[in-house]
């Protein structure tokens, strides 16, 4: 949801491209967009059938860049799972990973300019909805000449998106994997998220939203972040990997961090700062807590039948809190009563949420498994 993010002072080549939306672009809640467009980018080539495409769906925080490439060589967020040979494998697959709608790594969001006034959106953004998102990957492999995707895969946030996908375009995709989502958000879920909004919201630098790129809700969204990173990774891991270790730098003042463990949160924050919008956050965490299946009319597993998904793969990991791994099995069990061919992968990770950016092994042997049947 997740602990990669790319940090704009990086020096790196810019493999994205642009996919325009239609004109006007109707959100789902209300309101359109003018002159939208999507950032992606892609591995692998698409076959004469045009029936190879694989369509990623990432967290809240990452770009585009989900693996390295001769256009982009740095590392990206699921470098390992993506490329030649790998899980998701680009001598077979054209994978496109597209920047979520409302982020701010190159896709229409609250921080882009709104051509009406020639000033920010800021929150004159219309609302955002993980329908929206769908719809606008959705849009830009229609640009791209491709009606129908052989397989559409999506982590937290995006886990979610892929269900959006199905619900609104039935027959478009052929197979999905769902990684650590949710067909809707519980209340932890929730209740977490809203805390680290208000974190924002009450930083007197939000501005109401008005805030200069020079002085951001820094402290907000260092709150929030740390926040975040608390739930995306888990106890046991923290005991294992950083137990009482003493802080990497010390500080003065009677409260001053003294454990290791604050030293790795207030890197983290640091990094997220500088790297992610704070409106464009306000968006994504509010568009995660309004998200049901169910709004698009009956149970989850009545949605899921119009889908007409062949296939289904759902992932959990038995530590993770946010997106707890009973969730993942009653999402499997509806993919069961819809009619598809499902699999359901408990994973006994260590790390959590996070685990799918970090055991590339064990996510990519389940992930590699499922796209090589036939």
């Amino acid at each position: 949801m997740n602990a990669a993010v790319t940090d704009p002072g990086t020096q790196r080549r810019d493999a994205r491209r642009f996919a325009m939306l239609p004109d006007p672009f109707p959100m789902w809640r209300g309101g359109q967009l003018h002159g939208a467009r999507i950032a992606y980018e892609t591995w692998g080539t698409l076959n004469e059938a045009r029936d190879n495409a694989i369509v990623l769906f990432t967290g809240l925080s990452p770009s585009a860049h989900a693996a390295s490439s001769p256009e982009d060589p740095s590392e990206g967020w699921w470098e390992g799972m993506v490329g030649p040979e790998l899980a998701i494998d680009s001598n077979r697959f054209f994978v496109v990973c597209v920047n979520s709608l409302g982020s701010c790594f190159g896709s229409t969001g609250p921080a882009s300019i709104n051509p009406a006034t020639g000033a920010a959106y800021r929150l004159a953004f219309p609302d955002l909805s993980v329908e929206d998102i769908a719809r606008a990957g959705h849009e830009t492999l229609r640009s791209l000449k491709i009606e129908r995707a052989n397989t559409i895969i999506g982590p937290s946030l995006g886990g979610m998106v892929v269900l959006a996908y199905a619900a609104q375009f039935p027959g478009a995709t052929r197979r999905l994997i769902s990684i650590s989502g949710s067909a809707a958000a519980s209340p932890f879920a929730i209740a977490l998220r809203s805390i680290q909004r208000e974190a924002i919201l009450r930083d007197p630098d939000w501005r109401g939203g008005a805030y200069t790129d020079e002085q951001p809700p820094a402290t907000g969204m260092r709150i929030a972040r740390k926040l975040g990173m608390m739930t995306y990774r888990s106890a046991h891991e923290w005991r294992e990997r950083f137990g009482r270790q003493p802080a990497t730098e010390q500080q003065d003042g009677p409260f001053a961090p003294e454990f290791a463990i604050q030293s790795y949160l207030e890197a983290h924050a640091r990094r997220f700062v500088r790297a992610f919008d704070p409106n464009c956050y306000l968006y994504i965490s509010r568009a995660m807590d309004r998200f049901d299946l169910a709004a698009h009319g009956g149970s989850h597993a009545v949605v899921l039948a119009r889908s007409r998904i062949d296939k289904a793969l759902v992932i959990g990991v038995e530590s993770d809190m946010l997106f707890a791994i009973d969730e993942q099995e009653r999402l499997a069990k509806s993919f069961e009563q819809a009619g598809a061919a499902t699999s359901f992968a408990p994973l006994d990770c260590i790390e959590g949420h996070d685990s799918f950016l970090i055991d590339i092994e064990r996510f990519g042997s389940e992930i590699g498994t499922f796209l090589n049947r036939q």
